[in-house]
């Protein structure tokens, strides 16, 4: 098991290092004075992506961004200090990655969207529902949190005692691989560090007031808590719940899942797919 990990993550890297040499098929748009990065692929009804902390678009999405494409005009965004979007001197918040994709919309001309996120991208996906309704057609929030009880036992104390050492490899490669400066690396490490460190829940009646329909996902061994899923998808006004075997991000590939169960994202695009054209 563990030489099919080295294999598959030796594969990815690969991958993402041969990108990062390529010329960026994406494009950069400035909001809210940030030049942020985001790529458009396919066509039809859009569809939004937004990664997770410490990601860039294709750790997070790689594996599933060519199926959903297929239907769907995707845009993938990178945030604040993520991937290609460099950092600035600004707060650093949910809210304001919210307000970065709204204004992105603007400029793209796009008056409404599906949204998925996952991990911290997810709790964006649920800022820009609360502040941007009219923005938001259906969301996808996956391994989503919005109470800090959504995580496990200790979790806030272990953020606070964090190093970049113990950010996954594979993360830190891929970032490498787009931005080999590491005062980049180590300002989004610290962003993010901090975010997470400062979170406050969010509250209930700001949730109930989200009235898009949501298809809410979690592994049974995700880092946020497959009760925490529950809660969340029992407060939305209009929700599903899929609850999948494995840890986080390993139902649609994310980079730093073992590759346990080649066929599950193949199975979450389709649930996707459904859940989309309901």
């Amino acid at each position: 098991m563990k030489r099919t990990l080295a294999i598959f993550t030796f594969l990815v890297l690969t991958f993402f290092q041969m990108k990062a040499q390529q010329q960026p098929t994406g494009h950069f748009a400035t909001v809210n004075g940030l030049k942020m990065y985001y790529e458009i692929h396919g066509s039809g009804s859009p569809l939004v992506l937004i990664h997770g902390g410490g990601s860039t678009i294709y750790t997070t999405f790689g594996r599933i961004l060519p199926e959903l494409s297929r239907n769907h005009r995707v845009i993938a965004v990178e945030t604040q200090s993520h991937g290609h979007t460099a950092d600035i001197d600004r707060p650093y918040s949910f809210e304001q990655d919210a307000d970065d994709v709204a204004a992105l919309l603007g400029q793209l001309n796009i008056a409404r969207a599906d949204f998925m996120g996952f991990s911290n991208g997810g709790t964006t996906c649920l800022q820009i529902a609360i502040r941007h309704p009219q923005l938001v057609n259906k969301l996808v929030l996956a391994s989503t949190l919005y109470k800090r009880s959504g995580m496990p036992p200790g979790f806030f104390d272990m953020m606070e005692k964090a190093t970049l050492d113990q950010m996954p490899t594979p993360l830190q490669e891929a970032y490498k691989a787009i931005n080999p400066d590491p005062k980049g690396l180590q300002a989004m490490f610290k962003r993010d560090s901090e975010r997470m460190i400062a979170f406050k829940d969010i509250p209930d009646a700001s949730i109930k007031g989200i009235a898009a329909p949501a298809l809410v996902i979690g592994g049974d061994a995700d880092a946020v808590q497959p009760a925490h899923a529950l809660e969340l998808s029992r407060t939305l006004q209009h929700a599903k719940l899929a609850i999948l075997p494995g840890v986080h991000g390993e139902y649609i590939a994310e980079i730093c899942a073992p590759p346990k169960q080649p066929g599950m994202p193949a199975f979450v695009v389709d649930m996707i797919e459904t859940f989309l054209k309901e």
